[in-house]
């Protein structure tokens, strides 16, 4: 199927898509859903590394100024 049929096709025409068409939209829709989980997972893991980092900067004051008074 060309791109050009499926950017014209609609759903809700009252036309059945093909299942050649419904296997592509899914293919988009999967690739899209792993793309955006691999981004959310990305931003939330690069937030852990931030607070682990402000939390160890915090905890070095902490014992530094217990240590040297």
């Amino acid at each position: 199927m060309s791109e050009n049929e499926m950017k014209s096709y609609r759903f809700g025409t009252g036309q059945e898509p093909t299942d050649e068409m419904l296997e592509q939209v899914m293919k988009e829709v999967a690739q899209d859903a792993r793309e955006s989980s691999k981004k959310a997972a990305d931003e939330h893991f690069e937030q852990m590394r931030r607070n682990i980092a402000n939390n160890k900067a915090m905890w070095e004051e902490r014992i530094s100024s217990i240590i040297n008074g």
